[in-house]
C-alpha cells in the first residue's frame, strides 16, 4: 500500500541549536569520506501536478559493435566456408587466418587491431579488454562478416572457451572486483523502502524528493547519477520534517486538502480492485494516511464529456464512499433520483430542459461527505453500486477516443473523475498508529527530565542504528539528543522532541548516502574485502531495496558474514522475505523497460480495444508471473518457455482464452503454446515495443536484443529517415515490406539485418499483443525470419526454440543485469570472468534464480572493492 502525503501537511519550521551548514556536512563526506555534522533545515490515481523526472538511457559504451547484433541466432550451426577444426584451432592461426587481414596494426577496423605484434594470444589476460571484445563476436559468430571466409562452429567454440579459460584463471588468482562509487544518494525506491521500514510508513516519496536519472545500465540506482546538490539536500530537509511528523503524530498547523484525478482512459463499467466490495463498479480506492484523530473531508467529481456535461445521468446511479470497506455515505445522483423524464435528445443544436441543462453541469456539487477518521493508513474506497440491468435494443461498440454528442453518452454508466481528501478538522488526538508504535518503544516514566532524555536516548540510539546500517557511537546519540532537548523545549512535548531528532537522522549523511570508506593503510588501488556491516548495507540494498533489519545487522555486527554458510543462510531467509519483491518491482521493471508502460498508446481506430484498464492488466500480468517465478525458484530460462500465466476476464477475453470471469487474476495453463508462451508472448511487452499505430519489428528486435540477449545495438545514425506509416502513395504496404526498402539505404542494412528478424517472428502480434493472421491494412501476416547466421525461424515458436537452445546466454544476460544492479554501477571487461563463473556454477541447479543470486552474492565483485588510486 502506498499512502498518499496531502499537499497542506505542516512544513513549521522548529527552532534548532546552530550547527555547521549542511553543504559542509555533504562536502565533508564527499571529500574526506568521513562523517560532518549537519543542520536542520500505487495505484491507479495520479496525484494532480504529480511531475516524474525521466532521463533516458543512452545505448552508447559498448563493447559490441552492430555486428554482434547476430547474437540472436547464432545459436544453431555457424555456416562454414572453411574446414578449420577445433582440433587443431590455435588461437593465433585462426586470428592470423580469419580476422588480421581486417584488424592489424594499420587498418585497425573498428578500432581494433588482433596482430601478433599488438596483442597476445598466448597470453589473453594481458590485453582482456581486447580479448573480452573477441570473445563477444566469437560467441555470438558476428565476425568475421557474412561473406568472408569463417571457420567452423567447432573452432569458433574452442577458440572462444581458450581464451575464456585463460582470462578466467589470472581473474580467480588476482581479483579485480573494481571500483564502486564512494558516495551514493539512496534512490526515491530506496528512500521510501527505508522510511516504510524504519517508521512504519509506507509513504509515497514522489512529490517531497527530487527526481531520479537512469544510467546507461537502464537502472536508476547507479552511483553515478545519484549526486546530491544544495538544491536537492533543501528537498530532504523539507522531507524529513514531513515525514517525521506523519509519523510521530503532530498535527498539521492547518487543514490540507489534496485531490486525486482517475485516469481519462480508465473504463468504470467493472470492479476496480479487491478491496471495493462485490457487486460494485467503477470508481477508485485510495490508500491514504490520515495523520491525526479528526474529521476529514472527502469530496467527488465525476466525469464530463467534452462539452463539460457529466456523463451518465439519464439514469439512477448509487455512489459509496467507503473507508477501510466499511460504507460511510451512499449518494445517489442521476434522472430517475430527482423524479424528472429523461431528455428525447440533448445536443448542441437541440438542447434540453434548462433545469437539466443546469443539472448535467452541477449534479455532482454537494457530494462530500465530513466524516470522523481514526490516525494511520486507511483506504477510501469510491465505487458505484453495480446495476445488473441491461438496457433494450442494439448496443453500439464502445468508441473510445472519440468526440460523443449527448444523447449518446447520456444512458451511459457514470464515473468517478477525481475524488479530494480534506483535514483534519477538530483534531482529538495523535491516534495509535503503526508508525507511533514502531517509534514509540518506550515512554517516559515520570515528566522528569531525566526519565524523558533516557527514554530519548533508547529510541533515537535504535532508530539511527538501522538508518545508519552502522553500530551507535556516543557522539551520534549525544548529537540526536541534542535535537530531541531542542525540539522538547519549542514544541513543549516529549513527541515533538522526537520528532526533530528523527528528522535530524533522515537527514544526516549516513542516512542518505551509502558510504564506503577505505580501511586505513591500503595500497592505493588495491583490492580489499568490504566490512561485514558494508555486505549487510549491499545485501540488503540488492535484495530488499531498504537498510538492513536487525537480524542481518547482528549477524554484521558479530562479524558472521565472513562465514560462507552464514552468509548463504541469510540470502535465503532474506529471498523468502515479501520485501525481496524489491526484485520484481525495481529490478525487473526496469531490466525488463516496463516502467515506461505508462507511455503506451493506441490509437483507437486500429485498436478500439485500447484502454488504461488493459495496460494496467499486462501490467499485473508480468509482475505476477514474474514473482511467481522468484517465489518458486524458478530457472530463469522458464521465463521464455512458461506455459502458465495470469490473467483476469479483461485481459482473457483479449487474448482469446476461454472461461475466466471476473476482475481478479488467476493462473491458467496457456490452451495454445504455438500464440503464447513466456515473456515474448506478454501483452506489456509487445504492446510497449509498438507505435500508438501498428507494429514495429524494429523496437521488438532491439528490446529482444538488449533485454534477452544482454547485446543492445547502436543507435542509429542522425539522419535517418523515418519509415512510411502506410507505403509508397496510396498502396498500403505492409511494414515487413517498408522496412526491406529501408534497408536498401547502405546506412541501415547493416544493423537492420541483425535487428528485424526477432522482430518479423513476432509480427503476428498486433500492437496491443492481440494474435491475427492480417495486418491493419488486410495483408497476410508473414512471421518468418531469416536470421543472419541464415537459418529461419517461423514465428514466435519458432524463435523461442532457438533461444532455448542456448540457455547459457540468457542467464547470461540476466546475471549481468542482476550483478550491475547488486553493484550500483556498469559493468566493465574485468567483470566478464565474474559472470562466466556464476553462470557455470547455476547450470549444475538449472540456472535457477537462488543460484544467480547466490553465486553475486559470493563473487569477489560484491564483497570486495578496489581503493581509490592515487
Amino acid at each position: 500500500m502506498v499512502i498518499l502525503v496531502p499537499q497542506g501537511a505542516d512544513t513549521q519550521v522548529l527552532p534548532v541549536p546552530p550547527v555547521p551548514s549542511t553543504m559542509q556536512a555533504f562536502n565533508a563526506v564527499v571529500s574526506t569520506g568521513r562523517k560532518g555534522p549537519l543542520t536542520e533545515g500505487a495505484s491507479m490515481v495520479r496525484r494532480r501536478d504529480e511531475s516524474r523526472r525521466r532521463v533516458a538511457g543512452q545505448t552508447g559504451g559498448r563493447l559490441l559493435t552492430a555486428a554482434v547484433c547476430a547474437v540472436v541466432l547464432a545459436g544453431a550451426a555457424v555456416g562454414t566456408a572453411a574446414a578449420q577444426t577445433a582440433a587443431d584451432a590455435s588461437p593465433r592461426a585462426v586470428f592470423d587466418r580469419y580476422c588480421v587481414t581486417c584488424h592489424n596494426d594499420r587498418l585497425q577496423t573498428g578500432g581494433l587491431t588482433l596482430a601478433a605484434t599488438s596483442v597476445d594470444a598466448d597470453d589473453p589476460s594481458r590485453h582482456a579488454d581486447v580479448w573480452e571484445r573477441v570473445i563477444g563476436k566469437l560467441r555470438t559468430g558476428a565476425m568475421p562478416p557474412p561473406g568472408n571466409a569463417r571457420p567452423d562452429a567447432a573452432t569458433y567454440d574452442a577458440v572462444a572457451s581458450r581464451l575464456e579459460a585463460a582470462i578466467d584463471r589470472a581473474a580467480a588468482a588476482n581479483p579485480d572486483p573494481g571500483r564502486t562509487s564512494t558516495v551514493h544518494r539512496l534512490n526515491r525506491t530506496e528512500y521510501r523502502n527505508a522510511i516504510r521500514d524504519l517508521l512504519a510508513l509506507d509513504l509515497d516519496v514522489t512529490p517531497l524528493l527530487p527526481g531520479d536519472e537512469t544510467s546507461d545500465t537502464g537502472f536508476d540506482n547507479n552511483a553515478d547519477v545519484l549526486s546530491i546538490s544544495t538544491a536537492q539536500l533543501e528537498r530532504y530537509l523539507s522531507a524529513a520534517r514531513t515525514i517525521t511528523r506523519l509519523a510521530t503524530g503532530l498535527p498539521p498547523a492547518s487543514p490540507g486538502f489534496e485531490t486525486f484525478d482517475v485516469p481519462l482512459l480508465l473504463l468504470q463499467d467493472e470492479r476496480q480492485d479487491e478491496s471495493l466490495p462485490l457487486g460494485s463498479r467503477g470508481g477508485v480506492a485510495i490508500p491514504h494516511y490520515f495523520p491525526v484523530d479528526g474529521e476529514y473531508l472527502i469530496k467527488l467529481e465525476l466525469r464530463t464529456n467534452w462539452q463539460d456535461y457529466i456523463l451518465g445521468m439519464g439514469s439512477e446511479h448509487q455512489l459509496d464512499v467507503r473507508i477501510d470497506g466499511e460504507l460511510v455515505k451512499r449518494f445517489t445522483v442521476g434522472g430517475e433520483a430527482r423524479g424528472q423524464p429523461a431528455p428525447v435528445t440533448f445536443t448542441i443544436a437541440e438542447p434540453g430542459d434548462p433545469e437539466w441543462e443546469a443539472y448535467l453541469q452541477t449534479a455532482d456539487e454537494n457530494l462530500e461527505v465530513r466524516v470522523p477518521v481514526a490516525a494511520g493508513p486507511r483506504v477510501v474506497g469510491i465505487s458505484f453500486v453495480r446495476n445488473v440491468r441491461e438496457p433494450e435494443g442494439i448496443l453500439k461498440p464502445r468508441q473510445a477516443g472519440e468526440l460523443l454528442s449527448n444523447d449518446e453518452v447520456y444512458h451511459g454508466n457514470a464515473a468517478v473523475s477525481a475524488v479530494g481528501i480534506g483535514g483534519p478538522y477538530d483534531v482529538t488526538g495523535p491516534g495509535d498508529t503503526p508508525s507511533r508504535r514502531a517509534i514509540f518503544s518506550c515512554r517516559p516514566e515520570t515528566a522528569d527530565a531525566a526519565d524523558e532524555r533516557a527514554c530519548a536516548a533508547e529510541i533515537v540510539s535504535r532508530l539511527a542504528r538501522r538508518a545508519y546500517r552502522r553500530p551507535v557511537t556516543a557522539e551520534d546519540v549525544d548529537t540526536l539528543l541534542g535535537f530531541y532537548e531542542s525540539g522538547r523545549e519549542s514544541g513543549g512535548s516529549f513527541d515533538a522532541g522526537i520528532q526533530l531528532a528523527l528528522e535530524r537522522v533522515l537527514v544526516d549523511p549516513d542516512f542518505l548516502l551509502r558510504i564506503t570508506r577505505d580501511p586505513e593503510g591500503t595500497a592505493p588501488g588495491a583490492p580489499y574485502r568490504l566490512s561485514d556491516v558494508e555486505i549487510a548495507s549491499r545485501l540488503s540494498f540488492f535484495l530488499w531495496g531498504t537498510v538492513p533489519d536487525d537480524a542481518l545487522l547482528d549477524a554484521a555486527e558479530a562479524g558472521r558474514l565472513t562465514e560462507p554458510a552464514v552468509l548463504e543462510a541469510q540470502v535465503r531467509r532474506m529471498l523468502a522475505d515479501p520485501r525481496a519483491d524489491s526484485l520484481i518491482d525495481d529490478f525487473a521493471m526496469q531490466w525488463l523497460h516496463l516502467r515506461n508502460l505508462e507511455d503506451v498508446k493506441g490509437d483507437p481506430v486500429p485498436y478500439p480495444d485500447f484502454d488504461d484498464n488493459l495496460v494496467e492488466a499486462f501490467r499485473h500480468e508480468t509482475t505476477l508471473l514474474l514473482t511467481s517465478m522468484l517465489r518458486d525458484d524458478r530457472s530463469v530460462v522458464d521465463l521464455l518457455d512458461a506455459d502458465y500465466t495470469f490473467v483476469n476476464e479483461r485481459l482473457a477475453r483479449h487474448y482469446g482464452i476461454p472461461g475466466v470471469y471476473g476482475s481478479r487474476f488467476r493462473r491458467v495453463t496457456l490452451p495454445d503454446r504455438q500464440e503464447r508462451g513466456g515473456l515474448l508472448g506478454q501483452g506489456s511487452l509487445l504492446a510497449l515495443t509498438s507505435y500508438p499505430t501498428r507494429t514495429s519489428p524494429v523496437l521488438r528486435g532491439k528490446w529482444l536484443l538488449d533485454t534477452i540477449l544482454g547485446a543492445p545495438p547502436p543507435s542509429p545514425p542522425a539522419d535517418v529517415p523515418a519509415l512510411p506509416e502506410r507505403g509508397e502513395g496510396s498502396r498500403t504496404t505492409s511494414v515487413r515490406e517498408r522496412l526491406e526498402r529501408h534497408r536498401q539505404a547502405p546506412a541501415c542494412a547493416t544493423c537492420h539485418a541483425s535487428i528485424d528478424p526477432p522482430g518479423f517472428a513476432l509480427e503476428q502480434f498486433d500492437g496491443l499483443g492481440a494474435w491475427r493472421t492480417r495486418d491493419e491494412f488486410g495483408n497476410v501476416i508473414d512471421a518468418t525470419a531469416t536470421m543472419p547466421n541464415g537459418r529461419t525461424v517461423e514465428g514466435m515458436a519458432g524463435l523461442r526454440a532457438l533461444l532455448l537452445e542456448r540457455p547459457e546466454q540468457f542467464a547470461g544476460t540476466v546475471t549481468e543485469k542482476l550483478l550491475s544492479y547488486a553493484l550500483g554501477r556498469g559493468l566493465e571487461h574485468t567483470d566478464k570472468p565474474t559472470v562466466r563463473a556464476i553462470v557455470r556454477d547455476a547450470a549444475t541447479d538449472d540456472y535457477r534464480w537462488s543460484a544467480l543470486i547466490a553465486g553475486i552474492v559470493k563473487s569477489p565483485a560484491f564483497l570486495m572493492r578496489n581503493a581509490a588510486a592515487e
